[in-house]
Order: structure tokens, then C-alpha cells, then sequence
């Protein structure tokens, strides 16, 4: 994956708020899914597909990527002061096994979430943590991103211990950012999904369901 700071421009589109504890980021319908913008990775043959799915929790999304590297950006404002926790259920039906995740050559994900910090005047200088299931790593690693300092890479799910099975996790991004990245963020600007293998050449097959932002 190339630099990701660089693909995403963020469509605005209104969040819906479910309490006042908790807000929801993605609604994973057809007619959400039609006001995303995908953006293809540069220098990618093909973009992930997409589609929305459901089952007993609600609705999911489903991405294929082979060969192929695209993402999904929502422009949303997070007050990480009251709801600071970025919560994620997925499902990774298919991983990338023996690929260094840490390396350009590498640098591949079946699952990720971007959580976003506008730091400038253009996209170059925006921050990233990326929230990733991981095929060859353990839960609680983390390392810069090969392609830019500016995100940083941190495994919340690993298929080595998870495989084709739904899991939930969570994470402090107020936290996060202040720990990788030294920034006292107080908002998100974006948030983003993607699953990509342009640089492994390989397939993977994940599931996103029920992404929000919570008190505690």
C-alpha cells in the first residue's frame, strides 16, 4: 500500500448519534455504500470489492481483495473527550499468511480501520493510527507504517488466534494518539476502511460489522 494520507479524500456524510454515549460511523447499506468515495491505491492493478451483506447482528460489509488495494473514507467529527473508544467487530475469512507486514514488500492487510487527525492544510499532513487484523503478527504489536512515519500500524486482531471468526475489540484512540504520535487530538476528522494486497499479489476475504465510537 502506498502512502495512505495521500488516497483518502474524506466525503461528508451525516453520522447518526445513537445515544449520547455512543456514535455510530458506518451504516454498511447499499445507499451509504453508493456515497462513499473509493479511492484506489496508486499503482494498484484492481480495487477491493465491497458489498453489503447481514446476518442475526445486523448488516456487515464484505470485501475481496485480489491483487488489489481501495479503501472507504467518511469524513466524520469524533469528540474523543467524551467518546474516545473506537470500537470494531470483523471477520477475516481468508488472511495473508507469511507475508512481513512491517516491509514495503509486505505491507498488506485483510482488515484495517483508519482513525484519522487533520494536522495541516493538506493531506500530506494528516496523522493516522491504523487499527489492523493481522495474519502474521500477535495482538499488541505495533510499528510505523513502511510507507510514512505519520501512521502508525497497531494490531487489535491477529488470525492467529481468530480465523474465520467474528471478534470484537476496542481501543483508546485519545490514548493512541498521544502514545505513537505525541498529539494531544481532541477530535477525529476521518475515518476509513480498507483491505488490500497490491503489494503480496495475494487474496483475502474480511467482514466489517458494527464500527462506533464509545464512553467507555
Amino acid at each position: 500500500m502506498k502512502i495512505l494520507v495521500k488516497i483518502f479524500v474524506f466525503v461528508f456524510i451525516t453520522i447518526n448519534f445513537s445515544s449520547a454515549n455512543e456514535v455510530k460511523v458506518f451504516e454498511f447499506t447499499e445507499s451509504e455504500l453508493s456515497q462513499l468515495q473509493v479511492r484506489k491505491v496508486r499503482g494498484a492493478d484492481k480495487k477491493t470489492v465491497y458489498s453489503i451483506g447481514a446476518n442475526d447482528n445486523g448488516n456487515y460489509l464484505k470485501s475481496v481483495a485480489d491483487n488489489a488495494a481501495s479503501g472507504l473514507g467518511k469524513e466524520v467529527k469524533i469528540d474523543l473527550n467524551k467518546t474516545p473508544f473506537i470500537n470494531i467487530t470483523w471477520k477475516i475469512e481468508q488472511d495473508l499468511k507469511g507475508i512481513k507486514e512491517n516491509t514495503k514488500k509486505g505491507h498488506d492487510f485483510a482488515a484495517r480501520v483508519f482513525a484519522v487527525k487533520k494536522t495541516g492544510a493538506t493531506p500530506l499532513s494528516n496523522r493516522a493510527i491504523n487499527y489492523v487484523f493481522s495474519s502474521n503478527n500477535d495482538v499488541g504489536l505495533n510499528w510505523p507504517s513502511p510507507y510514512t512515519k505519520k501512521s502508525v500500524d497497531n494490531v487489535l486482531s491477529s488470525t492467529k488466534n481468530s480465523l474465520n471468526e467474528w471478534v470484537t475489540v476496542k481501543s483508546n484512540v485519545k490514548e493512541d494518539f498521544k502514545k505513537f504520535h505525541d498529539l494531544d487530538v481532541n477530535e477525529l476528522d476521518g475515518l476509513a476502511i480498507m483491505s488490500d494486497t497490491d503489494n503480496s499479489k495475494m487474496k483475502s476475504i474480511a467482514y466489517y460489522q458494527n464500527i462506533y465510537f464509545s464512553a467507555e
